[in-house]
């Protein structure tokens, strides 16, 4: 794999997944990775713009090829019977270029209560919808903000991996503001 999209926290906005659908067209990636919460918004969440999950579904649909995912807290299995990509996965482990990357939404591990990882690892996670890098002793925490509902003043982000490299760009303007 030489581009790897990622996103997390569309919570059924048909408005920032077309942004998505439109930035994973202009970036070309090889697969697109989504950290969960795909569908509903959550008790905790106000609805997001334009809260359609069934158009959000058939958008995810149009381009399941692509896509590998993680389950998120918001995520249930009747999600999965409308979905045709598999959603269920806790974690993921993927080898980008020479590091190893614990996919997860990060409700179970997360940045206060890492999963057993190794010197160097990336343990990357959706779920607190704030993009950030925190390099640890022992590993590196990365999220890559929400799609669809921001916070802590963050913008609708997403991130690329390419050239052995991540960048966290803003999903309006496809902009990048940090890289690691």
């Amino acid at each position: 794999m030489k581009k790897l999209l990622i996103a997390s926290d569309i919570h059924g906005s048909a408005c920032y997944c077309r942004r998505l659908l439109e930035r994973i067209e202009a970036e070309q990636p090889d697969r697109v990775l989504l950290l969960g919460d795909l569908l509903y918004h959550g008790p905790r969440n106000a609805l997001p713009e334009e809260y359609n999950p069934t158009l959000v579904i058939s958008m995810l649909d149009s381009i399941k090829e692509k896509l590998l995912c993680v389950r998120g807290n918001c995520d249930a299995e009747v999600d999965q019977l409308v979905l045709h990509f598999p959603i269920m996965a806790d974690y993921a482990v993927l080898t980008l270029g020479e590091r190893t990357v614990y996919a997860t939404h990060g409700h179970v591990y997360g940045e206060q209560n890492p999963p057993p990882l190794c010197a160097g690892d990336i343990l990357l996670c959706g779920h607190t919808h704030v993009p950030c890098c925190h390099v640890h002793e022992t590993y590196t925490y990365m999220n890559p903000g929400s799609a669809a509902i921001p916070k802590e003043d963050s913008c609708h982000s997403y991130m690329l991996w390419e050239n052995n490299a991540f960048t966290w760009y803003d999903l309006l303007t496809g902009e990048p503001y940090l890289t690691e």
